[in-house]
């Protein structure tokens, strides 16, 4: 089968397309047919230089993942050939979605929302795992609780604000100019430019912020949180404030998640959660996928496609 491997550390140059060995099902596990495969910046990131992935003996690429199983092993009797399904199967450790087929485990997929295509919903999985288990599963959103999502045009925070929305919250999203439209339509209740303003000058009182970019803005969002308020933070464990004043302030990594799945597809398919994917790219352009993204301006996914 086709895979998108890593040769080396580095560039997106060192994305290349190999002929490899096409993976059995074992016990509890299932074969995927990749149709599309979500890129994210965790994939740039480790391709640059390894990060926190267990690669394993072949560097293969990708997590994201919208498909159709194609056989099960042994102990599997949730899936059928034929059955339509999405996931981020295996995260942290090397799932290799940038390919024909992928292993994993059975419940690290969950059914396809009906009313998505392939391409739309390989846009989902670790994005929209990561806003819900950052949102529900440790900040515990609440009806009128004030949200404020960092990057909230980007991959993570375009569904941040959704689900926030969902979850019956006031959401303020910081984004460029350029995004502003698209985070207003996402449902965003406000919407600041935080190239014009410092968003500690002009936001307070809130409960809850999504901080993807880490660094100084993780610094500087404990000052807009109110005493008791949460800050999840995401690039890394070197990124929690050593000063808190008051407020809870953890780093999370997301994981694979079934019943999350389960969760962000019942949104989707009530119109509650919706992706957007501003580029779509043949298996064979990984590598200009990489380039676009890591120029750090796409709103919502980039997407290759399979099939």
């Amino acid at each position: 089968m086709r895979a998108v491997v890593v040769e080396r550390w580095g560039g997106p140059e060192n994305l290349v397309q190999r002929e490899v060995e096409r993976p059995e099902p074992g016990l509890n596990e299932v074969l995927v047919r990749v149709h599309a495969a979500g890129v994210n910046p965790v994939d740039w990131k480790t391709r640059a230089g390894g990060a926190l992935i267990d690669w394993g003996t072949v560097p293969a690429v990708g997590w994201d993942v919208s498909g159709v199983v194609e056989a099960v092993g042994p102990g599997v009797g949730m899936w059928r050939p034929g059955d339509e399904v999405f996931g981020m199967p295996l995260f942290p450790r090397q799932a290799g979605a940038y390919a024909d087929h992928v292993v994993a485990p059975a419940r690290h997929f969950a059914p396809k929302p009906a009313n998505l295509t392939h391409v739309e919903a390989a846009a989902l999985p670790l994005a929209a795992l990561t806003a819900w288990q950052a949102l529900v599963d440790t900040a515990n959103v609440r009806p009128g609780e004030r949200v404020l999502v960092h990057a909230a045009g980007g991959g993570v925070g375009h569904f941040a604000v959704q689900i926030a929305k969902a979850r019956g919250a006031h959401v303020v999203g910081i984004a460029g100019a350029d995004k502003h439209d698209l985070v207003r339509a996402l449902g965003a209740d406000e919407v600041i430019d935080y190239r014009a303003v410092r968003f500690e000058d002009v936001v307070s009182d809130v409960d809850v912020v999504l901080d993807g970019l880490g660094g100084e803005t993780a610094e500087r969002s404990v000052k807009v949180l109110r005493p008791g308020g949460r800050l999840i933070t995401l690039p890394g464990p070197d990124d929690v404030p050593a000063t808190q004043d008051g407020v809870r302030a953890v780093w999370m990594l997301v994981e694979p998640d079934h019943l999350g799945l389960r969760e962000i597809a019942a949104l989707v398919e009530r119109g509650a959660l919706k992706p957007v994917v501003e580029t779509v790219l043949p298996l064979a352009d990984a590598a200009k996928a990489h380039e676009i993204g890591e120029r750090g301006r796409t709103a919502g996914k980039i997407v290759l496609t399979v099939v």
